[in-house]
């Protein structure tokens, strides 16, 4: 792993991974929309900044090319099947044999055993409505991106995030193939942990064409995992 490209790099998981590719010694290119750049203010001279619409196939052609790696936030931003395109066109452009890396949301399953709460179900058809209606978020586009991904002949790996906090690293997340195992009950990850996980799968072939759920190291399902 040479080059990594970052999709979605201005965010905050975006800029924990091009930190974390940085102190790996990978040569990093980034890309965000272009009113984003700025927050990339703090890398300037250490990576390349590729500016536009992550879902534009042109400029994710000119980011990912020469890459060993794509590491790609799946945002569902706005109702433009923005999830998807942006999906779609790194699967199209990245160089055959590269290691694909996509992030999502728990809500997404790969083969239909994950078992959900009642409350984290009816909390995600709520969000699913509302960010429809007010045209901010398109939910069910990321399930539509993911799925695309898992039937791609790809070096795939689909990383699901619990639900997220700031603070110091705890270390690499544990995971399981499905949502509903115990040892993800605590729900929870430190951001700069899922992009741990994330930087770690590109060298990491056990998870090639996995779609890992993740929860930190130290929450009290992991820690009772880990003693029994």
């Amino acid at each position: 792993m040479k080059k990594v490209c970052v999709v979605g790099a201005s965010g905050k998981l975006g800029q924990y991974m091009v930190r974390q590719c940085l102190e790996r010694g990978y040569e990093v290119v980034g890309v965000c929309r272009e009113r984003s750049v700025p927050k990339l203010a703090g890398f300037d001279g250490r990576m390349t900044v590729v500016p536009g619409p992550t879902d534009d196939p042109e400029v994710i052609r000119r980011a990912v090319e020469g890459c060993d790696g794509v590491l790609t936030v799946l945002v569902p931003w706005g109702v433009r099947q923005y999830s998807s395109g942006t999906a779609q066109a790194v699967l199209d452009h990245a160089r055959p044999g590269a290691r694909l890396v996509f992030s999502c949301g728990w809500h997404i399953t790969r083969d239909g055993k994950d078992r959900y709460s009642w409350l984290f179900t009816t909390l995600l058809r709520i969000a699913t409505v509302v960010g429809r209606l007010v045209r901010f978020a398109e939910i069910d586009d990321q399930v539509e991106a993911c799925r695309r991904v898992f039937a791609s002949d790809t070096r795939w790996t689909v990383v699901r995030g619990s639900s997220l906090e700031e603070g110091e690293s705890q270390g690499l997340p544990v995971w399981s193939r499905h949502v509903g195992d115990p040892v993800l009950a605590s729900d929870l990850t430190r951001r700069v942990d899922f992009a741990l996980f994330m930087v770690e799968a590109l060298t990491d072939d056990t998870l090639v064409q996995e779609a890992p759920a993740i929860v930190g190291r130290h929450t009290p399902s992991a820690r009772e995992h880990a003693r029994t």
